[in-house]
């Protein structure tokens, strides 16, 4: 009798644990639908490099590539900024002779750089980086001054679309002053002239508002192939061409034409093959089931290592058919090359666009066409029989072990939409209150059976 009483007490507080373990499964997906993304979908704005090497005529400097120079400028900036960043900063700076602690150094330096005012006193496009310091401590010959880096906020110009910045002239036009004056000695000027720098140019585009209203005809893109590691930052101006006479149910192409930024080209991997083929995307909004267009080109003669040509001289035509009538926000999406497959569906390089929410939209139109989209055939309702025993229904609940072997790091980013992060470097989240849930309902229905055993038997 005792033990009787034992085990319905037993029951009844493992069906009140049911009833709270339900309430923690409840909680734990509340929790795990409204956690926040901890990756936004846009990308972060990059920054951008060109190394420039300088040959330099007598003074401390004097050399031949005794001094290079890297410049630093971001991708794209918004629209509304009203200046762009640019740094500049010396990777080398040799000397020829010792120079003592306490002389003083001048730097005249400027840059051909277009889209913004001209600064320090200039005219034209010349962008100035002036400065003047005093050695802190002494510099042996052969090694390289500690000359600081300086950035210089260009003021953009009315209506300027892209911020452009290269060296003067390279070559024959002297860009780099480096005025030395060691104490109680005259000054002596290295007159310092830019070689031809990698890349040739950079370029820094004006973007759109970020709320999908852009006027931005420049493409950032990330590409990635043949391997994961292989990447590079490609600008594609695209311009695509709307069709006048898109109608449901009947394919219509949207044109698209490629031309690439100076210094932001896409190069073939330097070993294996890649085929001549390109296959751009186009995204699009406002019109149901109508989500994307995508097309087949050729390009060029694919050299390794060498610049992926874009088709000039023709259009490669997007395809898409849409069921419903409308009108939608058309704009350019990823394009891909080569691939390794014949149907396209492997792309060997694969780029990805870095700031749709910049860019220039298209309207499409798609009136009603005389086609009709057939209706699917309703499945009939099978009648049930009146021998027909009732269906017993048994759910269960799959914890999927997480990708990395569940050790809580993540080996895959998912690909096309939010990157999300968190996962198990975000401490107890509402997975913990789903699993402390399931283990205190089976125990709830363990102790329903105990109940449900003792009822039959005392009936």
């Amino acid at each position: 009798m005792q033990k009787s009483k034992a085990r319905r007490r037993l029951a009844l507080k493992t069906s009140a644990l049911g009833l709270a373990g339900t309430l923690a499964l409840f909680v734990g997906s509340i929790a795990g639908l409204s956690a926040p993304a901890e990756a936004s979908t846009t990308a972060a704005v990059a920054d951008q490099t060109m190394t420039i090497p300088f040959n330099c005529a007598s003074g401390a400097f004097e050399g031949t590539g005794t001094v290079q120079v890297r410049i630093t400028m971001p991708d794209n900036v918004a629209t509304g900024t009203t200046t762009v960043p640019i740094k500049w900063e010396f990777v080398t700076a040799k000397v020829k002779e010792n120079l003592a602690a306490g002389s003083k150094i001048e730097v005249e330096a400027d840059l051909d750089v277009t889209g913004v005012s001209a600064a320090g006193g200039t005219t034209g496009s010349d962008l100035v980086w002036d400065q003047e310091f005093n050695l802190t401590s002494a510099v042996t010959s052969g090694a390289s001054a500690p000359i600081p880096a300086k950035t210089v906020n260009g003021a953009l110009t009315t209506g300027a679309t892209s911020v452009v910045a290269k060296p003067l002239t390279p070559g024959t036009a002297p860009s780099l002053d480096l005025i030395v004056t060691p104490s109680g000695v005259a000054a002596q000027t290295s007159t310092c002239t830019a070689q031809t720098p990698t890349p040739a140019s950079l370029t820094t585009t004006i973007g759109g508002t970020g709320g999908g209203t852009g006027t931005q005809d420049i493409v950032t893109y990330r590409c990635t192939g043949p391997g994961t590691t292989d990447t590079q930052d490609v600008q594609i101006k695209v311009e695509l061409t709307m069709p006048t006479t898109a109608k449901t149910n009947e394919q219509f192409f949207i044109g698209w034409k490629g031309t690439y930024v100076a210094g932001k080209e896409l190069k073939a991997p330097t070993t294996g093959t890649l085929n001549a083929k390109i296959f751009p995307y186009a995204t699009l909004t406002g019109i149901t089931n109508l989500s994307s267009a995508t097309g087949e080109g050729v390009t060029g003669t694919v050299t390794a290592g060498q610049i992926i040509p874009l088709p000039t001289t023709s259009v490669v035509n997007m395809k898409t058919t849409s069921a419903n009538a409308g009108t939608a926000t058309v704009k350019p999406g990823n394009v891909n090359f080569g691939s390794n497959a014949a149907s396209g569906t492997d792309p060997a390089i694969r780029c990805e666009v870095q700031n749709a929410s910049t860019l220039k939209t298209y309207t499409l139109t798609v009136s009603a066409g005389t086609g009709t989209t057939p209706t699917p055939t309703p499945t009939p309702t099978p009648t049930p029989s009146a021998s027909a025993k009732p269906t017993r229904t048994v759910t269960a609940t799959v914890t999927q072990t997480p990708v990395g072997g569940g050790n809580g790091k993540v080996t895959k980013t998912p690909k096309g939409a939010a990157e999300t992060g968190g996962g198990g470097d975000m401490g107890p989240d509402g997975r913990m209150f789903v699993l402390t849930g399931s283990l205190v309902v089976l125990a709830a229905a363990a102790g329903g059976l105990v109940l449900r055993r003792r009822s039959v038997s005392r009936g």
